[in-house]
């Protein structure tokens, strides 16, 4: 039989070629995306009637960002990867990093300076420049600082890596004196820096410490046990309503009822846990998610209790230990007692150093729990519900355990959530919230403690970060929101991590039992993070 080959060679597309094909691929699914969230827009007229706003120029705008992003990476970003793993014939180096030739001591030297000018004049840049070339002013402040904070951990990785807990542990307890003093400086009066500390510390501060302890509160049931809930924010809901209910009708303290919110979250943790000792996987998923909707309908629906969808209001502070008070009307008002000048801004940095402590109570619980017999019982449910029973593992209390811990610190949350907010309502605990927190487990990598802190300042505090962007209306227009976009951009954030990082941010794993010396696992032989 005669085999007939084919004179023509199989022509290979150069980088360019494909990038050109693929920025295309990239237009068309961008246009199919957006062109119903960006291209099109409702709206009410002046007779309170519905219709359609047209966007046309912002939905081109973002096709074309999408395609040229797509052409670059193509032509010129993997061909620049795959080089930088190409040692030199003659001196058999490998070229230099990328980080090495970004981050150079001039251009952080001007950085700096660029920040330090841009602080001072900040709040009369309005008035020098106009409101349109301030805002971009501010953003190039911004950058500045970013860029001079990333040259620092460039500079000094290695010291980080060695002692990350410790410097990290220090920067939180320190960020609330940080933010004042950069303020007080800003506006030349301490007052003012009081009083503009109000948004950083409860917006980036105390919002994400909350995610972050409740991120942690999960990653013992997902993480440790390896049982996929999706139903978490009924725990936190449950410690919410908890104190909501006891403090407004009884008046009973926080610091009593802090500990009673996380028993009852317990409870109820365990009452989840029953039903689904036999499931696992998808099954586990679906009846958590269950759980999580019968709560929040119960709080619609009870009226007579919680008030129905008006939510509770006039929640009672925590007070500092019952000696002292933040409300000025009171005669033990810390101002008073203290004799200091009055200011909303005490309650916020007693609120986030709160927080913080029950974040740091969170963690320590997990790290050492895992170290203990129940801790190693749930990695063996995690990694094999069979071999764990094989070993004679009692899988029905290592169930119950998970789901009781990890709703525990949940109910924490949500009593401090409360006391925090002094409004609860069923809105706030949707299934979004739930699955905002298991994300953040997932993207800092299922078990490790400090992915998990890392993936919710990223994504907690990004989404913040888009309330500031105000000079995007310059360019946008006045009616541009940038926050509106901030579960689009979370979840394209979420899509690079995954293809960048597939098993979080840290994907390395410690085993708490080791021979002689504690060495990590690399990402490739593990399924989760380290704690």
């Amino acid at each position: 039989m005669a085999v007939t080959v084919s004179s023509e060679r199989d022509t290979v597309a150069s980088p360019v070629q494909r990038a050109f094909r693929e920025a295309l691929y990239a237009g068309a699914i961008s246009l199919g995306l957006f062109v119903l969230f960006i291209g099109l827009k409702t709206d009410q007229n002046i007779s309170n009637q519905l219709i359609l706003v047209t966007r046309w120029w912002l939905l081109i705008t973002v096709v074309v960002l999408t395609m040229l992003g797509r052409f670059f990476y193509i032509a010129y970003g993997q061909p620049f990867m795959a080089n930088q793993k190409i040692a030199n014939v003659a001196t058999g180096l490998l070229p230099a990093s990328v980080a090495s030739r970004f981050f150079l001591l001039p251009a952080f030297i001007v950085a700096i300076v660029l920040a330090a000018i841009l602080f001072v004049f900040g709040g009369a840049l309005p008035g020098l420049v106009g409101d349109g070339l301030a805002g971009y002013l501010q953003f190039l402040r911004a950058l500045a600082v970013i860029y001079a904070l990333a040259c620092v951990i460039f500079y000094f990785r290695a010291y980080i890596h060695d002692n990350f807990t410790k410097l990290g542990i220090t920067a939180l307890v320190l960020y609330p004196v940080l933010v004042v003093g950069v303020l007080s400086l800003m506006s030349w009066s301490f007052v003012g820096g009081l009083q503009g500390s109000l948004k950083w510390i409860d917006n980036f501060g105390i919002q994400i410490l909350i995610y972050v302890m409740l991120a942690w509160g999960l990653n013992i049931v997902v993480g440790l046990a390896g049982l996929l809930d999706l139903g978490y924010v009924a725990f936190y809901a449950v410690g919410a309503y908890a104190y909501a209910l006891l403090g407004s009708h009884y008046g009973l303290s926080f610091w009593i009822l802090l500990p009673a919110a996380g028993a009852m979250a317990a409870f109820w943790g365990v009452m989840l846990g029953f039903p689904v000792l036999r499931l696992r996987g998808d099954y586990l998923a679906i009846v958590t998610l269950a759980f999580g909707e019968i709560i929040r309908l119960v709080l619609i629906n009870w009226r007579e209790v919680t008030n129905g969808s008006a939510g509770i209001s006039g929640i009672p502070k925590v007070t500092f230990f019952g000696l002292m008070t933040f409300n000025s009307t009171d005669p033990n008002y810390i101002g008073k007692v203290l004799h200091i000048a009055q200011s909303s801004a005490y309650y916020k940095i007693f609120l986030y150093y709160l927080i913080l402590a029950l974040a740091l109570l969170t963690a320590f619980v997990t790290i050492r729990l895992r170290r203990m017999p129940v801790g190693r019982a749930w990695e063996a449910l995690r990694e094999d519900e069979i071999a764990c029973r094989s070993l004679g593992i009692n899988t029905t209390t290592t169930k119950l355990t998970a789901f009781a811990t990890g709703a525990m610190f949940g109910g924490f949350a949500g009593a401090f959530f409360s006391a925090r907010q002094g409004f609860v309502s069923p809105e706030s605990f949707v299934f979004l919230e739930s699955a905002i927190i298991l994300a953040i487990v997932v993207l800092g990598g299922m078990g490790s403690l400090v992915g998990i802190a890392v993936a919710a300042m990223v994504m907690i505090g990004g989404t913040e970060a888009l309330r500031e962007l105000d000079f995007l209306k310059q360019v946008f227009g006045k009616d541009f929101t940038p926050e509106l976009y901030r579960m689009l951009l979370f979840g394209m954030a979420m899509v690079i991590v995954m293809l960048w990082k597939p098993r979080g941010f840290v994907g390395s794993r410690e085993p708490t039992a080791f021979l002689k010396e504690r060495r990590a696992v690399s990402s490739s032989f593990t399924k989760e993070g380290h704690g």
